[in-house]
């Protein structure tokens, strides 16, 4: 039951359910969970853990705000991360896996074109997923998740920046194109110039406050 509730807490967290800074209210979880008490503690123990929810003294627990600073290193720990995870899918790229991240870029094209943010956004996480699935790289894959749903309510308000999709694009093209290629180097490299570019962007919206 504690699992359920867990996963289900934690979905509703990265889906915007519950905002940055919400209480959840241990009563409120119960009767939406359908489930007893100790088991919404069990879940937000959980989530603490992981970065989403932070449990404060005598205020019981809320959903984290996570800081510009704390954006930027969760992003330069994901690029050493993610161009490792780009070099072994790279590796192991079926021909299938090939045309299916083609396909994926495709589509995000698509998306930019029809000004679609949210399916940009939606196929952005989709490619990611596919190329840590590719690699085979359990360790690398279980961090790079929990530091990307840490981080989760900065990367939609990138994705709704103005011209940022069609920037994006390009550098995701460029990662596909080097897995296609089966060149190892460029596409790590192609990782890190798009999560640089990331990280520039949330640098300058820690400079404007």
């Amino acid at each position: 039951m504690a699992d359920s509730v867990t996963e289900e807490l934690r979905s509703d967290i990265l889906g915007g359910v519950f905002m940055p800074g919400e209480r959840l209210i241990e009563l409120q979880l119960s009767e939406r969970y359908d489930c007893g008490r100790a088991a919404v503690r069990e879940a937000l123990v959980q989530l603490e853990s992981e970065g989403l929810v932070e449990r404060q003294a005598n205020r019981g627990a809320i959903v984290r705000r996570v800081s510009i600073a704390e954006a930027i290193e969760i992003t330069e720990a994901r690029s050493a991360l993610e161009s490792l995870i780009a070099a072994r899918a790279t590796r192991r790229a079926t021909d299938d896996d090939k045309t299916e991240l083609k396909e994926i870029v495709a589509d995000m094209r698509d998306a930019v074109a029809n000004d679609d943010a949210v399916r940009y956004s939606n196929l952005n996480l989709q490619l990611h997923h596919k190329l840590r699935t590719m690699s085979q790289h359990r360790v690398a894959n279980e961090m790079v998740e929990n530091l990307r749903n840490r981080a989760v309510q900065n990367q939609y308000r990138l994705s709704l920046m103005p011209g940022r999709q069609a920037v994006s694009l390009e550098q995701h093209a460029a990662i596909v194109d080097a897995v296609v290629a089966a060149d190892e180097e460029a596409a790590a490299a192609a990782m890190t110039t798009h999560l640089s570019s990331v990280i520039d962007v949330l640098s300058q919206w820690g400079d404007a406050r």
